[in-house]
């Protein structure tokens, strides 16, 4: 499983009760599904390498020239042409509810480009959200069941995902409110931890010293996890930013963090981002091995 976005099922299901809404032409349920799934095309660039794919997944493709380009492709295709207008227009629901549901979680997402390549997040939900999920196969369930009242079953369902994504934004904010309110920082990352409503993962930055931990709401208290203090000097975290994994992995973090170890010989510099850093195990790391020359032998990404 690739850990940073809405699971195809999850989308492929808000695609089937969008078109519980009343959408009735022959092709409607399977352009809202192609239309919901399609922003995810650029997991092609994995054949290039993961950490290509972690540049440019939820970039292009997930922003708004391809909102309305997109829809227009699929709209255009053969046996949807005669109703252009109809396949568009519920492509854009399709395609435009899986950016907005990807733009609630944490990884980011490149909504504006080609405009601006900023990354941009609410990190109101965590990556895989199963009450978002179960909530959409009751929906289309029981819309299949009783075909007379599916469209009210699709419209409360997508009505209480809304009221779900804007509930855990309250939270969200609640949290770093009173994060803020009892640890001084530069920069603040909030983030949502899996089916947790109350304790939120943080990471706040001040010069080159990073704090990670947790708030809990529900016990009022900030938890230090961990402090971090950036080595700028060591030349081989320097010239690990020369390897192609690095950059890529630094184009994509918001809070990288380096460090060097030795393995017999060879002198490894890890870089991991810090946001991801409550996963146990090594995940969101970028390794770049030396040799006793300060030759690189390998560089690899690790999700």
């Amino acid at each position: 499983m690739i850990p940073f976005r809405m699971d195809p099922v999850t989308h492929a299901l808000a695609g089937a009760a969008i078109k519980q809404l009343g959408f009735k032409k022959k092709a409607a349920l399977a352009v809202l599904v192609i239309s919901s799934l399609a922003p995810d095309i650029d997991y092609i660039t994995r054949f290039w390498g993961m950490d290509i794919f972690l540049r440019y997944h939820r970039g292009l493709t997930h922003g708004i020239l391809a909102l309305f380009v997109i829809p227009a492709l699929i709209g255009l295709m053969p046996g949807l042409r005669k109703n252009f207008f109809y396949y568009t227009g519920i492509s854009f629901l399709g395609y435009g509810l899986h950016l907005l549901m990807d733009l609630t979680n944490q990884y980011g997402t490149r909504i504006l480009s080609p405009l601006d390549w900023e990354q941009y997040s609410l990190d109101a939900t965590f990556i895989i959200e199963p009450y978002i999920t179960i909530g959409l196969i009751i929906a289309v369930v029981m819309g299949r069941l009783n075909r007379k009242r599916a469209s009210l079953i699709a419209a409360v369902a997508l009505l209480l995902l809304f009221v779900f994504v804007g509930s855990k934004l309250v939270l969200h904010n609640k949290a770093l409110d009173f994060l803020k309110a009892r640890l001084d920082a530069n920069t603040y990352k909030m983030s949502p931890l899996p089916n947790d409503f109350l304790r939120w993962w943080f990471v706040v930055r001040s010069g080159d010293e990073f704090i990670v931990g947790f708030v809990d709401l529900f016990s009022e208290r900030v938890c230090i996890h961990e402090r971090y203090r950036q080595d700028s000097s060591n030349l081989l975290i320097k010239k690990s930013m020369e390897e192609r994994a690095v950059k890529n992995f630094l184009y994509f973090a918001k809070y990288p963090y380096a460090s060097v170890r030795t393995e017999g010989e060879n002198s490894v510099v890890v870089w991991r981002e810090l946001a991801y850093s409550f996963r146990a195990g090594e995940h969101f790391v970028t390794k770049v091995v030396y040799d006793k020359n300060g030759r690189a032998l390998k560089s690899e990404f690790r999700f």
